[in-house]
């Protein structure tokens, strides 16, 4: 496996989150500049929901960025697997997939937990269209096993990201697009893990086994 220098790492993953927030971010500011024109109570009401969803959708990316891809997710010991769920529930709305939960381990930690975070940004980008993330940790021989079915319409992880998860440089080299699954191989391997994907008429699987118990 290719190994990037970590400065450069770090600009890329640091591209990626600005790249994650810009959408967001623009769309309160576009609601503001809407409330800020003179104009019929209706398009200020509109404006008034653009501006809440916005700010909504800011929040959710923060907080799950933040365990995902930022500082949270080195801490040590046990994960609120409730807030967890319900970071990574808040991330998801503003895309078109929803997730269906089946997690047979009884605790896990911050390092596992942002592991599955990262393996949920991939899988939201495997769905173009609706469809269905189902997300299935649970013990085995071997260690613990994360798997992530993405079924739905024109499923297909992109050829960079299949390679990144696998640990090549991508066709036109390494970008902020294309940076997150190699990250999420670097996770997987701290804990002693593997990564995978396997492609499919309408669906993508993606995960992560032999990952210690403990973390």
């Amino acid at each position: 496996m290719q190994t990037l220098e970590p400065t450069r790492l770090a600009a890329l993953i640091a591209s990626r989150i600005c790249h994650d927030l810009v959408s967001p971010v623009s769309s309160v500011t576009h609601a503001l500049d809407m409330m800020d024109e003179p104009g019929e109570e209706e398009m200020k009401a509109q404006a008034r929901v653009l501006l809440s969803e916005g700010a909504e959708k800011t929040v959710a990316r923060i907080k799950f960025l933040r365990y995902a891809l930022g500082s949270v997710g080195l801490n040590a010991g046990i994960a609120n697997v409730h807030e967890v769920r319900d970071i990574t529930q808040e991330y998801v709305r503003a895309f078109k997939p929803s997730i269906d939960w089946d997690i047979q381990h009884a605790e896990l930690t911050v390092a596992q937990a942002r592991l599955m975070m990262n393996l949920v940004m991939m899988a939201v980008e495997t769905l173009p269209r609706t469809g269905v993330v189902h997300i299935s940790i649970r013990p085995e021989d071997s260690g613990l096993a994360m798997t992530l079915s993405c079924k739905g319409d024109r499923a297909k992880l992109k050829e960079d990201n299949a390679k990144a998860l696998m640990g090549v440089e991508p066709t036109d080299g390494w970008k902020s697009e294309n940076i997150q699954p190699y990250f999420a191989r670097l996770i997987a391997a701290q804990m002693g893990g593997d990564v995978f994907v396997k492609q499919g008429e309408n669906q993508v699987v993606i995960g992560a086994n032999n990952l210690r118990l403990s973390g």
